[in-house]
Formats: C-alpha cells, sequence, structure tokens
C-alpha cells in the first residue's frame, strides 16, 4: 500500500509531535508533582495552627491595643491572613471607611491570588488528558505497521509509549484536579 505525498505529510508532522508530547506531559507531571509538594508544605508549616479562634483574637485587639502587632504575630494565622491584618494596623490614621476599602482591596488581592492558582491546576487538569491521548495515539500508528510487518518488538515498543503516556496524562490531571 503506497501512502499518498499529503498522507507522508501528515506522518511526518504527528511523529515530529512525539516528542513535545512526552516533554509537555514531564512538564505536567513535575507540576503536580509540585502542588502535592505544596500542599504537604501547607498543611504541615501552617495549617497545623489553624485551631486558633478569630473571636479571640479580635477579643484580644479590643482588650489590649497597644499590644495589637504582637498579638497577630503570634495567633495561629495563616501568614497571608496575618500579613493582611498587620496591614490593616498600620494606617491608623484611616478613618472606618477607608480601613474597610482597603480590607476590601486585601480581599480582593487574596482573592486574585488563589484564582491564579487554581486556573494553573484547572488549565493542567485540562490539558493533561489531551496530552495523554496524543501521546497514546502518536505512536499507535508505527505500531500497527509493524503489527501488519510481524515486527513484534517496534509493537511491543509502540504500545509501551502509548500506555505510559495515557497514564502520565490521567495521573497529571488527576493530582491537579483534586
Amino acid at each position: 500500500m503506497e501512502l499518498t505525498i499529503l498522507q507522508k505529510i501528515l506522518r511526518a508532522v504527528a511523529s515530529a509531535m512525539q516528542t513535545p508530547i512526552i516533554i509537555i506531559l514531564l512538564i505536567f507531571i513535575a507540576f503536580a508533582v509540585f502542588c502535592i509538594g505544596w500542599i504537604i508544605a501547607e498543611t504541615v508549616s501552617e495549617r497545623r495552627h489553624m485551631s486558633y479562634s478569630l473571636p479571640r483574637l479580635l477579643d484580644s485587639l479590643k482588650a489590649d491595643p497597644e499590644h495589637i502587632r504582637k498579638s497577630i504575630e503570634e495567633s495561629g494565622l495563616l501568614k497571608r491572613q496575618k500579613a493582611a491584618l498587620l496591614e490593616l494596623t498600620e494606617h491608623p490614621e484611616f478613618d472606618r471607611e477607608m480601613l474597610e476599602s482597603l480590607a476590601d482591596n486585601l480581599i480582593e488581592k487574596e482573592q486574585s491570588h488563589y484564582d491564579t492558582i487554581l486556573k494553573c491546576t484547572g488549565l493542567v487538569s485540562k490539558l493533561a488528558p489531551m496530552a495523554g491521548l496524543l501521546g497514546t495515539l502518536i505512536p499507535l500508528g508505527p505500531g500497527i505497521i509493524a503489527l501488519g510487518n510481524g515486527d513484534t518488538y517496534t509493537l511491543s515498543s509502540s504500545m509501551l509509549t502509548a500506555f505510559d503516556t495515557t497514564i502520565a496524562g490521567l495521573l497529571a490531571a488527576g493530582v491537579c484536579l483534586v
């Protein structure tokens, strides 16, 4: 069976995409591992202190306004929460409306920070399965041709690459989705 020039071009393009797809999948896996490490580090270093009660902190701030900074720094709040509260306390000259505006701004900044993280993990959770599928289908063409020629080694190598890329894509997507 003779391939036409268009089929040869298409096969060349598909074959050329195999290495970039594998590299992209490795990047997605590295990102997923980074996310796992990030969650573990946050859990170990910060979340263990979350037993601190915010109402108790607010009561201590009312009772002892001279030691506001110390109370906030010693609280069990997360670092980013402490930084936001400390930012509010650094402007005693602001009236109530200005402080509310600053607090709204700080909340929007924190929301933007977490939205960015969710966008990255959401993007990887959507793209990784597609890259895994591409990594599956690209080596199957030569594998099927090898099967027709009786070359079981090339077939098994192609199948191994196909399964590995599928697993890599699904694994990265699963981790980032969670």
